[in-house]
């Protein structure tokens, strides 16, 4: 699929992503205020860099860990088969958890994902994605915080991929076929 031409085209600027993590950050805080600490927990690959802007904003005593699940390898749809590659290295039970998604589509992987840290006996467990396409949602699933709700187009960019190419960009992109 990748030798297929494409372009991309500038979406949500590195400047509004910035812009929408303070505020965000704002709201988690509030929420979170008088935690002994706040596990934040990444779901890899694609919150790699949304994760590290995220805690390095936040005012908060916090642990960072990842979960890599998968639900589109190397495809530009989801299976809908979520499956979870990597687990966590620590135990979440009786502890404040962050989970961050990059972008919530058909809602299969949030919500595979988020009944498994429950089942993990959190003290509290929130969820905050980058992106959203509620247009595309089949679960019904919504993270409680979420930077950009965007329409049904394949993005990349800020660490979203397309068959392991553009994590780097600075921004997010659509892709445009040629």
């Amino acid at each position: 699929m990748t030798n297929h031409p494409y372009v991309i085209d500038e979406m949500i600027s590195a400047k509004s992503i910035a812009a929408r993590i303070e505020a965000l950050c704002r709201a988690i805080h509030d929420e979170f205020d008088g935690t002994d600490k706040l596990v934040v927990v990444g779901l890899l690959r694609g919150s790699f860099v949304f994760i590290a802007d995220l805690v390095r904003e936040l005012d908060l005593p916090i642990e960072v860990d990842f979960l890599e699940a998968s639900s589109y390898g190397d495809a530009m749809e989801s299976s809908r088969e979520v499956r979870i590659l990597k687990d966590l290295r620590g135990a979440i039970e009786g502890r404040d958890v962050l989970l961050v998604e990059d972008i919530v589509d058909t809602g299969h992987t949030l919500h595979h994902v988020t009944n498994l840290l429950r089942s993990r006996g959190p003290a509290r467990l929130k969820t905050i994605a980058l992106l959203d396409k509620p247009t595309r949602r089949e679960i019904d699933m919504k993270a409680d915080w979420t930077g950009f709700e965007i329409p049904d187009e394949f993005v990349v960019g800020y660490g979203i991929d397309f068959a392991q190419r553009n994590r780097n960009l600075p921004f997010i992109g659509k892709v445009r076929f040629t």
